[in-house]
């Protein structure tokens, strides 16, 4: 017999054992099925057989350790953001620490790391170096300006 759509599943048959159990709710079966004997699918294995925390299973290769940063890198890197932000005189400095620590980084053959560091901090100090460069030419135009308004004011002055 077939139920038109919606009405779900006829009723079982109530003198049918298995009818009892399709009426328990899934925590009631599952502690059925732990006094039986039977294992819950799903189930996590024992503690005793679990792999240690952190640790993967072992394919042959042992995990490669990341390399340890150059101790200059952070100190180009601060130098640069302050050469563009605070003051732009430290730029050269960040520039000079930035390429070296870069091209010490690039000789060490992966054994030191914090490149990115130390590359952001060389163009933080390119980028502060020639801001410094700018000011420096606004200001020297500013001072001939001044001096050009000045010179014109005192030889045309009146008595």
């Amino acid at each position: 017999m077939t139920n038109p759509p919606g009405e779900g599943q006829p009723p079982g048959d109530p003198t049918d054992p298995n009818h009892a159990q399709e009426q328990q709710g899934y925590w009631q079966q599952q502690q059925q099925g732990q006094q039986q004997g039977q294992q819950q699918p799903y189930q996590q294995q024992s503690y005793g057989h679990q792999q240690p925390y952190g640790q993967q299973p072992g394919y042959g290769q042992m995990p490669v350790p990341y390399a340890p940063e150059h101790p200059k890198s952070t100190t180009a890197l601060v130098l640069g953001i302050l050469g563009v932000v605070v003051c732009q005189i430290i730029g050269p400095f960040a520039w000079s620490v930035g390429k070296r620590t870069v091209a010490e980084i690039d000789a060490s053959n992966g054994m030191l790391g914090g490149r990115g560091s130390a590359q952001a901090g060389y163009i933080l100090g390119i980028v502060g170096t020639v801001l410094l460069i700018l000011g420096v030419v606004f200001f020297v135009g500013y001072l001939v300006i001044v001096v050009a308004i000045i010179g014109t004011t005192a030889t045309t002055g009146s008595y």
